[in-house]
């Protein structure tokens, strides 16, 4: 029989502000040859890894500090947006919390397992987008029965058949908004505990957009953490309640989506965009 504290535990409701993602410090260098010397080269990518950084810095080695100094606690049910103009941090933040490039100072503690989404996904283009999406859902950790249970669910949702059968066609085949389209619908059969999209809505029409805002909420109600990466401020805003504004790799501004996006369009000039002030 479960003892009192046992028993508590299990009646107590789940916190609904539980951390999924923190970033604590968080900084982030890329380092890049400077003489292009051997760039190609297996062996010569290995000798820069190995190389003590002195030496590296003799032969021209240039470091780009791409995150700096960066801290946020995202929690379950959250759709954050980050923005920010080009070069500013925001791709390689998601890929520092996907566990795709390494932390040089502080620390990335995740809640489950995070799944990065982009336009250059790598699905195959030689194979027909039918035989990517039973990969794409192996990949993620779907079994091939609730691939085939939800696959007629995820060649309609991204719409690529609409005007033939183009699931049968190599993936090289398609558009770069087709191919954007079934990635992520892919990706959204799953429900994730931290999903990572880099600007895979950015070349929906308007009703892929929609239904792709719909089904981010979805997966925001089973508990998930949603991070959207986009320059549409329109996508900002009808999918994401709260926004991190990264410019030149500096955390600039956290906050409701509203809030942060004016400020962001007042420093942007984006004047069809931004709202005045009431005086």
């Amino acid at each position: 029989m479960a003892d009192n504290a046992t028993r508590t535990a299990l009646t107590e409701p789940v916190d609904e502000r539980a951390p999924t993602v923190i970033a604590d410090g968080v900084d982030i260098v890329y380092r890049i040859n400077g003489t292009g010397s051997g760039r190609g080269s297996a062996t010569a990518a290995l000798n820069r890894i190995l190389r003590p950084r002195q030496a590296q810095k003799a032969a021209g080695m240039r470091t780009v500090h791409a995150v700096k100094n960066v801290s946020f606690v995202a929690y379950k049910g959250e759709a954050i947006g980050l923005i920010g103009t080009n070069g500013s941090g925001k791709s390689t933040l998601l890929k520092g919390i996907a566990g795709l490039q390494p932390v040089e100072n502080g620390k990335i503690y995740t809640d489950g397992q995070p799944s990065l989404l982009g336009v250059n996904a790598a699905l195959m283009g030689d194979l027909t987008g039918e035989r990517n999406v039973y990969l794409g859902g192996l990949a993620m950790g779907m079994t091939r029965e609730q691939i085939k249970e939800r696959y007629q669910e995820i060649v309609d949702f991204s719409g690529i058949n609409e005007k033939g059968d183009f699931i049968s066609l190599p993936m090289r085949t398609y558009s770069s908004g087709m191919g954007s389209r079934l990635r992520f619908s892919i990706a959204a059969a799953k429900d994730h505990d931290v999903l990572l999209i880099d600007e895979a809505l950015s070349t929906g029409d308007a009703r892929f957009q929609a239904r792709s805002a719909e089904r981010i909420q979805e997966m925001r109600a089973h508990a998930g953490t949603v991070f959207l990466v986009s320059h549409s401020n329109a996508a900002i805003r009808d999918t994401c309640d709260r926004v991190l504004w990264l410019e030149r790799g500096e955390l600039r501004m956290d906050g409701p989506t509203e809030e942060v996006l004016e400020a962001y369009e007042a420093f942007t000039g984006d004047k069809k965009k931004a709202k005045p002030k009431p005086a």
